[in-house]
């Protein structure tokens, strides 16, 4: 069956006009779980310059038609991304589309020179912390001061 869903799938590079999703799909979770901080707020509304400009990328999932997800890579250094804004859909969700992004997201930081990637999370987002173990993210110390709500730091070796 996950073979007929993926089929549904496409992975594309983010356009202008994916904005309103971008920010409505993680704007859904952050306020779910958290509190929207000024750093969520710019990325959200303009990815363009706080992702794109700076050297990185997102990625939009489209299935059967519809944008269902997204995830961003932003610029750390050389050779390291940060992965964040990992969102899919409420009604896109448990169809795969979450992993199928990540693993674009893989590729993508590799063409871009990418060999790392880390990323922020919180406790109370099990399901992602679970997904993130399951494709090799390994934890690792928290700095402070990064996001407010980040509890859980992890990184994978591309």
């Amino acid at each position: 069956m996950e073979r007929e869903i993926l089929k549904l799938l496409t992975i594309v590079a983010y356009q202008q006009e994916h904005q309103p999703y971008f920010e409505k799909f993680n704007r859904q979770w952050i306020e779910e779980l958290f509190t929207m901080e000024p750093v969520d707020e710019f990325v959200l509304t303009d990815p363009e310059t706080a992702i794109l400009k700076t050297g990185g990328a997102i990625m939009m999932a489209i299935y059967n038609g519809s944008v269902a997800g997204t995830v961003a890579l932003r610029k750390i250094d050389g050779t390291v991304y940060e992965f964040t804004k990992m969102a899919v859909d409420k009604n896109f969700r448990r169809k795969g589309i979450a992993e199928a992004l990540s693993y674009a997201c893989f590729k993508k930081a590799t063409d871009m020179g990418g060999t790392a990637i880390i990323l922020y999370s919180n406790t109370r987002n099990l399901a992602a912390i679970k997904l993130y173990e399951k494709l090799g993210f390994k934890h690792l110390a928290v700095e402070p001061g990064v996001y407010k709500r980040a509890n859980v730091k992890m990184m994978i070796e591309l």
